[in-house]
């Protein structure tokens, strides 16, 4: 059945208002990677250390993962109109500033900014489209909010790379400013206002518990590699944080009669099935673009803006898989689309784990848009199937928590695979160091070649390189084949999603 809103939405209206909030998405889901590839020019810039450049990413993902599960309640009291207007402006003059700032405080303030208006741009932007299309359209609506919310961090480091080269590390944060004044237009002539419920009372102490478990969890997440996880005491005291306040807020919304989530939300089977499936994702989504890049350049010898072209096609099929799901939408069972999708990025990440220091470009490009074509297949389904029985009266909290859990299970996946990463390389380094040795007849004959002088400090010093190239190289392989053991993982969660709404044959006709 459609929702008020939904059935007096005229078609050009919604067109109007899904454009306008595809700007807003795409502005804030570009801000997610766009400044990683600018970090060592603002280093430099800033006279910055590594470890204190490093507070320019965290504190932007850790303020947006405290404030996204505020998008309900405040989305409830203020109007979803005034907090998405309201959110647009803030995150547009927050980029402003981080572009125009001169010291390393500034721009973490700034950024801290940033995170906080754009926490509520993505959840809010799912939650119009959801309310503004008839359920037979939600697929095709998801599809076109997935294109902005994969894309742009695909995309990200691409856009990222041409503008500090070309430009400066500054016109990062200001390409946001076009977006946030053509997104702020249109939200203000064509999105309708939704009622406010006063009567909802602000959990304040549930609000706290969970905003101290998520910001010690990415705190963790963020410092846990460079201070050597749990031999920083840090570390320990941000896990022991974040558990306690979990715990906590868990026991909390369980015994509170008006409680910061409602804990009716997560009986809803394809909601709750739906969290967990869209963890799963967040982890492959970001943490390939994170092993990608360095792979390309400290292995490969890449340049900086030939990493970004050979990567950009990945976005390309992400688009693709999103479009070909929004014509299959209402048509196909989307458990099959799921799986179809899970196949591929599988598939991928198998032909990915099987590279070698010789890989054409080309294969990297065809790797990657076969895993892009499949997370498309994966994300627009899941997110149409997650909400398909969800009661609209919890869908900002809902889309808040959708888009929350994703990003921790991106957070997860990166710390996962870069710790991964370097244990195995470790690991690797030891096991071909033991090959080395007089009877080994393949370095002989290298060395009769003059390949190596193993009578001099310097050849000692090449075949060391050499070692360190393949370990590092192993340890990348076996991190693409974790990859795709998690994603295998998934699919026996495709036997509880419940099946949505098939489009009857005449509808389709017409």
């Amino acid at each position: 059945m459609s929702s008020p809103a939904a059935s007096e939405t005229t078609s050009a209206r919604r067109l109007l208002i899904t454009l306008s909030v595809m700007l807003a998405t795409i502005m804030q889901a570009l801000d997610t990677t766009i400044a990683n590839v600018a970090l060592p020019h603002m280093q430099g810039s800033m006279g910055a250390t590594q470890d204190q450049i490093s507070w320019v990413l965290t504190s932007y993902i850790v303020a947006a993962a405290i404030c996204m599960p505020l998008t309900g309640i405040l989305s409830a009291r203020l109007g979803r109109k005034r907090l998405f207007i309201g959110a647009v402006i803030g995150f547009t003059l927050s980029s402003m500033l981080c572009g125009a700032a001169q010291s390393l405080e500034q721009i973490v303030m700034f950024r801290l900014l940033q995170g906080v208006f754009g926490a509520c741009l993505v959840p809010l932007s799912q939650s119009v489209l959801l309310d503004t299309y008839p359920p037979e359209k939600h697929g095709s609506a998801m599809a076109l909010w997935g294109v902005g919310v994969m894309v742009g961090p695909i995309l990200g480091p691409s856009l990222g790379g041409l503008l500090t080269e070309y430009y400066s590390w500054r016109w990062v944060f200001y390409i946001n400013v076009p977006l946030g004044i053509l997104a702020w237009f249109g939200l203000v002539a064509f999105l309708p206002e939704t009622e406010t419920n006063n009567s909802r009372r602000f959990d304040l102490a549930g609000f706290l518990l969970l905003a101290l478990g998520i910001g010690a969890l990415q705190m963790m997440l963020d410092r846990g590699q460079s201070l050597d996880w749990f031999a920083s005491r840090e570390v320990i005291m941000e896990a022991l944080l974040a558990g306690l306040g979990f715990y906590l807020f868990i026991v909390h919304i369980l015994t509170r009669h008006q409680p910061f989530l409602e804990p009716a939300m997560f009986r809803n089977r394809n909601f709750s099935v739906g969290l967990v499936f869209i963890f799963i994702v967040g982890i492959i989504l970001l943490a390939t673009m994170a092993l990608l890049p360095p792979f390309l350049q400290n292995l490969l010898g890449y340049p900086v803006i030939d990493v970004g072209l050979v990567l950009a096609p990945r976005g390309i099929g992400t688009m693709a898989g999103m479009l070909l799901v929004g014509r299959l939408s209402g048509r196909v069972d989307e458990r099959l689309m799921i799986g179809a999708g899970l196949l591929l990025t599988c598939a991928s990440l198998w032909e990915m784990s099987t590279f070698n220091l010789n890989v054409a470009a080309f294969d990297v490009i065809r790797t990657g848009m076969i895993q892009g074509l499949g997370l498309g297949l994966i994300f627009v389904p899941l997110s149409t199937l997650t909400f398909s029985t969800l009661a609209p009266g919890y869908r900002n909290d809902g889309t808040a928590l959708f888009s929350l859990v994703r990003n921790i299970g991106s957070s997860i996946g990166i710390s996962v695979v870069v710790t991964y990463l370097a244990q195995r390389t470790q690991i690797n380094h030891a096991a071909f160091a033991d090959y080395l040795n007089p009877f080994n007849l393949a370095l002989r004959h290298a060395v009769e070649l003059g390949v190596y002088d193993m009578q001099s400090p310097a050849g000692w010093a090449g075949l060391n390189q050499e070692v360190n190239r393949q370990a590092a190289t192993l340890g990348y392989l076996q991190d693409f084949r974790l990859m795709m053991w998690i994603a295998l993982c998934a699919f026996p969660l495709l036997l509880l999603l419940k099946p949505g709404d098939r489009v009857p044959r005449s509808a389709r006709a017409g």
